[in-house]
């Protein structure tokens, strides 16, 4: 039996394919060896996170896999995603699915859904109790938002970690209100953070994090269509800061390298990251999966989920807290990719220092 090791988790969003992630850490329970540090998280990330919290504040591992296990079935009751049955003008006009994407583009929700009722605000506080998180939660949580007004991520733990930070990460603004908190209002973490690598890999002192990804990582389909090139430019947003996360830590391991490194990023020269991508399940859906909840779907993706993580178990766990086990540069910067090459991003390297007699540095 492997002996006890600990891991960060970092889980992305993506709507209702979050239930592949909610799968993933139903299995990861089930290895009692597998002790959980930090989780960074954001939007349907941020949801499992504080359902996974709760429930190990409540007790038991069991606990948590219970709760996550109510919450996606709560989301598929309450159809979260799928606001347009929150307004019946919505609901009768525009029930097949590329209608309804092309009307909310039309309508903001401040107009379409002008009290801003969002039924997952009722169904976060009917099963996470937020104030056990705080007092007693044995993860640290790093939630992401997105400033409105600066678009900049920030970043809401401990006593933070309240059903309007969640809401917050959660916000897709072309179908929410936008979560004012403490007079700022914010959207969606993905904008920003999605998740948060540098911040988990610097501060964290587990020195190991398993990255859990939901959305493409390649879509190698042209989109043609006005439906077709929307979802493309959705996804490209919102994996651009996980990659701008990834050639933050590339760079500072080529800089400084894990002996020499220095300051608030040198954990990261040091830290070994894990991935779970589930890319190659979701990409196979229609990417409007994200925002409607069909049980059969999300029983699809939690299944698939506990494959992966099966797998990983099998392949990887052994190396937790002694080896990385992903190349991130070749995974997310292929040189080749369908026969098109790249160039992997680079670091200017600065200039060697002349020195005279003695070492003294010359003008």
């Amino acid at each position: 039996m492997p002996k006890s090791a600990y891991i960060n988790l970092a889980l992305q969003g993506g709507g209702a394919h979050g239930a592949f992630t909610w799968g993933v850490l139903d299995r990861l329970l089930e290895d009692e060896t597998l002790q959980f540090g930090w989780i960074s998280a954001t939007s349907a990330g941020a949801v499992n996170a504080v359902a996974l919290a709760a429930g190990l504040a409540e007790g038991s591992r069991d606990k948590a896999r219970e709760k996550m296990y109510k919450i996606w079935h709560a989301v598929h009751s309450a159809a979260i995603p799928d606001l347009t049955r929150l307004n019946p003008f919505l609901n009768g006009l525009v029930r097949p699915s590329h209608l309804t994407t092309h009307f909310t583009t039309m309508l903001s929700p401040y107009e379409f859904n002008p009290l801003g009722f969002d039924p997952l605000r009722r169904l976060l506080t009917e099963h996470v109790d937020f104030e056990l998180i705080r007092a007693k939660s044995p993860v640290e949580l790093l939630i992401a938002a997105t400033h409105v007004a600066t678009g900049r991520a920030r970043l809401f733990r401990e006593n933070e970690i309240t059903v309007d930070a969640v809401l917050a990460s959660a916000c897709l603004p072309v179908m929410h209100h936008a979560v004012e908190i403490e007079g700022a209002a914010y959207w969606d973490g993905g904008f920003s953070a999605n998740p948060d690598l540098v911040t988990l890999a610097s501060e964290s002192p587990v020195g190991d994090t398993l990255l859990v990804m939901v959305a493409p990582r390649v879509n190698t389909k042209l989109p043609t269509t006005a439906r077709d090139i929307s979802n493309h430019a959705n996804r490209l947003t919102f994996n651009a800061p996980l990659l701008r996360d990834i050639e933050v830590i590339t760079a500072a391991r080529e800089t400084s390298g894990p002996l020499l490194a220095k300051g608030r990023l040198a954990p990261i020269c040091r830290h070994r990251f894990h991935l779970i991508d589930g890319g190659p399940v979701t990409g196979e859906l229609n990417p409007e999966t994200t925002v409607k909840p069909d049980w059969d779907i999300i029983t699809y993706l939690h299944g698939a989920g506990r494959d992966y993580a099966e797998k990983w178990l099998g392949v990887a766990r052994s190396a937790v807290g002694r080896l990385e086990t992903i190349d991130l540069v070749k995974h997310f910067f292929p040189a080749v990719e369908d026969g098109i090459t790249f160039r992997a991003p680079t670091v200017a390297k600065r200039p060697a220092q002349k020195r005279g007699v003695g070492g003294k540095r010359l003008k």
